[in-house]
C-alpha cells in the first residue's frame, strides 16, 4: 500500500446562518481522532459512516498549504486505532456544497464543538481567487483554533 502524498491546499471559513442546506448534495458522518499532535504534524485516523477508514498524516505548516499522506486502512482496524486515540476526538457530519465550479466542504460539528460550523474549500494552487458564497463568514484559515487536531481539546 502507497501513500498519495499531495499538498493540500484549502481555506476555511466560519459560516453564517444555514442558508447552504438547501444546496447541500450530500452528508457523511465522521469520527475522528488524533495519535499524534506534534509540533510539526499530527496523525489521524477517520471513520466515514461507520464503512470506510483512513489513516492521515499531515503537515503543521501555517497557511493555506500542507504536506498530506493518506491511507485507506480496514474499518476493524480503524476501530481499534480509534479507541487509542483516548479523549482526542471530534465527531461532525460534513456535507457537500457545489457554489460554481467548486464543491464546499461544511463541517457541522457535535460534542464540546456543537454548534460550531466550518467551511472549507480546496483549491489548486495558493494564488487561485475564490468566490465566496453569501455563507462564508470571517475567514479562520490562520487560526489555529479551527483546526480540526486542535478542536480535540473541547471535547
Amino acid at each position: 500500500m502507497s501513500a498519495k502524498p499531495k499538498r493540500e491546499i484549502e481555506r476555511k471559513f466560519l459560516v453564517k446562518g444555514d442558508g447552504w442546506r438547501r444546496k447541500a448534495v450530500s452528508e457523511t458522518q465522521i469520527e475522528q481522532g488524533y495519535l499524534a499532535r506534534g509540533r510539526r504534524s499530527i496523525i489521524r485516523i477517520r471513520i466515514k459512516d461507520g464503512k470506510s477508514a483512513t489513516l492521515t498524516v499531515k503537515s503543521r505548516e501555517g497557511g493555506v498549504s500542507r504536506a498530506e499522506f493518506e491511507y485507506r486502512i480496514p474499518i476493524k482496524d480503524a476501530k481499534v486505532l480509534m479507541e487509542l486515540c483516548g479523549p482526542l476526538r471530534i465527531d461532525k457530519h460534513r456535507y457537500e456544497v457545489p457554489v460554481g465550479r467548486r464543491t464546499w466542504e461544511v463541517d457541522v460539528f457535535g460534542g464540546g464543538n456543537k454548534g460550531l460550523v466550518l467551511a472549507e474549500i480546496e483549491m489548486e494552487s495558493e494564488e487561485e481567487e475564490v468566490d465566496l458564497p453569501r455563507w462564508a463568514g470571517k475567514e479562520v484559515t490562520d487560526d489555529p483554533r479551527y483546526r480540526n487536531s486542535n478542536l480535540v481539546k473541547k471535547g
